[in-house]
């Protein structure tokens, strides 16, 4: 029910008065207020528990990284050793064959042609290996 001033309706000149009274509307306000200030410390309530202790350290295996070397001539050296041509595929097989695969850090002389690069980069592929690092010198231009 609306709340109208009726005082000025005996005037004549049928103007109604439409102020709205806030008194209802400041009590529902402070029966909101009054709803929220008891439900909240009831929602934020949590249960109490002593939770184990563990330690969460990331386990971090690196793998291991073999250092293979090809000079001017086309020479193949594994870890500085010399390899033949005949034994590099037995030898990247077995690499391969390792968990984790190790990285092949591929050194290569700067007069080295292409070919011989491609063809341990090929036969790297057909064993099965995945990471080969290109090795270059940093304070060459």
């Amino acid at each position: 029910m609306m709340a109208f001033n009726t005082a000025d309706l005996d005037d004549d000149d049928d103007n109604v008065m439409s102020e709205i009274n806030m008194t209802p509307l400041v009590d529902v306000m402070l029966v909101l207020l009054i709803i929220f200030i008891i439900t909240v410390p009831v929602i934020n309530h949590a249960v109490k528990l002593d939770l184990p202790k563990a330690s969460s350290a990331v386990n971090d295996l690196k793998p291991a990284h073999v250092s293979v070397s090809i000079d001017a001539d086309g020479a193949v050296f594994w870890d500085a050793q010399p390899l033949g041509q005949a034994s590099l595929p037995e030898r990247l097989a077995s690499a391969a064959l390792q968990q984790p695969q190790p990285e092949l850090h591929l050194h290569a002389d700067s007069q080295t042609a292409y070919q011989h690069v491609a063809r341990f980069l090929a036969a790297a592929h057909r064993a099965g290996l995945n990471k080969v690092a290109f090795a270059t010198d940093p304070t060459s231009p």
